[in-house]
């Protein structure tokens, strides 16, 4: 029996696996028997890109009902190595350590927080990258809003004026509503850059700009944090700001598991690959999503989001398949590109073209960023198989439409 192993079960992951399984019941009985095994540390699919928001109570889909309509096993476990040579891959779980063979490996392990050495951010700071994280800083929120509120605990500093920053900033005040820590609070968003979203542009920052203010929310730019306290963040201009609650938001880097294999990274610590999603210097691997880049229209490295994090799964996918029994493996190549930033009770930001061309903003833009969040970027979640293969095949969707 051949096997088909794929390393992570997030947006590449999970659309790499019921990608393969769509291909596998394409060809039929040759293929019938390859098993098709998933590992990942959680035995649930991420939906990572709302853990900022205030209802968590939709982002953690069990796998079971994704993966078993299907025929793909799953299992948790953490990923120790690869050694592409022997195609192996150690793995970990609860019991111990085990050894699993492969005939062809999709590394979609994706990305994860840069966590610098500050003094104090382990044991204070929060962030959203996972969805246990977001959870711990809601439990964090809650505990605060059953306080007195002084400054501390009514104060937030979110660290990173990227993507995730500015939506963690922008979705706080709802937050500590949410959590009973109502009136008077603060929101401070944190960044070494001269400018708030600095990857927006002239385009998009005046767009950014008056929706923070408009939602209250302070900056400090061209700063640094020095420590993080239990109630307070020291910055290097020597500003000490009261906050019991630090959340950092201060860049991804691929996975870790990248590193271990045996070839060029980028700045990122990304592996390339070429548009079949094979990984560009080892026989038998594919990669998709945060871990992997390539020229995605000729041009442009694809970005780390879940916009292209899900067709390189499915296109991963397609092709191990196609690769392991002689068929023709399908090209990936997307020719847009757009981003749309939730910017909480004020609305949202709809960018079009790698030059951020303000498309919609406000209202009409968070329709669009609801429908994405909470429509767009789900699987089938009613276990139907047909439904579950149909949403896998390798085709590219189109620009999210406007929502008015």
């Amino acid at each position: 029996m051949a096997r088909i192993l794929v390393l992570g079960a997030g947006f590449a992951g999970l659309w790499a696996a019921l990608g393969a399984a769509r291909k596998r019941d394409e060809i039929g009985a040759r293929a019938a028997n390859t098993e098709i095994l998933v590992v990942d540390r959680n035995a649930y699919h991420s939906i990572r890109v709302r853990n900022y928001e205030v209802d968590l109570g939709d982002v953690a889909l069990p796998l079971q009902g994704l993966l078993d309509p299907v025929g793909v096993r799953h299992v948790v476990a953490e990923v120790a190595a690869i050694d592409p040579a022997k195609r192996e891959v150690v793995v970990r779980t609860g019991s111990g350590a085990g050894t699993l063979t492969y005939d062809r490996l999709v590394l979609t392990t994706g990305s994860e927080l840069v966590r610098p050495p500050v003094p104090g951010l382990a044991a204070h700071g929060f962030d959203v990258d996972t969805f246990e994280a977001a959870m711990r800083l809601d439990a964090h929120l809650a505990a605060l809003g059953k306080q007195l509120p002084p400054q501390a605990r009514s104060t937030v500093a979110v660290v990173g004026a990227g993507f995730t920053g500015i939506e963690v900033a922008a979705e706080m005040p709802a937050k500590l509503a949410h959590a009973g820590i109502s009136g008077d609070h603060r929101v401070i968003l944190i960044d070494p850059n001269p400018v708030v979203g600095a990857t927006f542009g002239a385009h998009g920052r005046p767009v950014i700009e008056e929706a923070l203010a408009a939602l209250g929310v302070e900056s400090r730019l061209n700063v640094r944090v020095s420590a993080v306290g239990a109630d307070s963040i020291t910055l290097d201009s020597g500003e000490i700001i009261p906050a019991a609650t630090v959340v950092w938001c201060g860049g991804m880097r691929a996975s870790p598991l990248a590193a271990l294999l045996p070839v060029k990274h980028d700045a990122l610590g990304r592996i390339a690959v070429d548009h079949y999603m094979r990984a560009e210097g080892l026989d038998g691997v594919f990669a998709a999503g945060d871990v992997a880049t390539c020229l995605i229209d000729g041009e442009h490295p694809t970005v780390m989001s879940c916009q292209f994090a899900r067709p390189m799964g499915r296109f991963a996918g397609h092709n191990v398949v196609a690769d392991l029994f002689g068929e023709p493996l399908l090209p990936l190549d997307i020719d847009w590109y757009v981003t749309v930033l939730d910017l909480g009770a004020w609305g949202a930001l709809y960018t079009t073209g790698w030059d951020r061309e303000v498309h919609t903003s406000g209202a009409a833009a968070k329709l669009t960023k609801q429908t994405i969040n909470q429509q767009r970027i789900y699987p089938p979640r009613d276990g139907d198989r047909a439904a579950l293969l149909a949403a896998a095949a390798p085709t590219i969707q189109t620009a999210p439409p406007t929502r008015k």
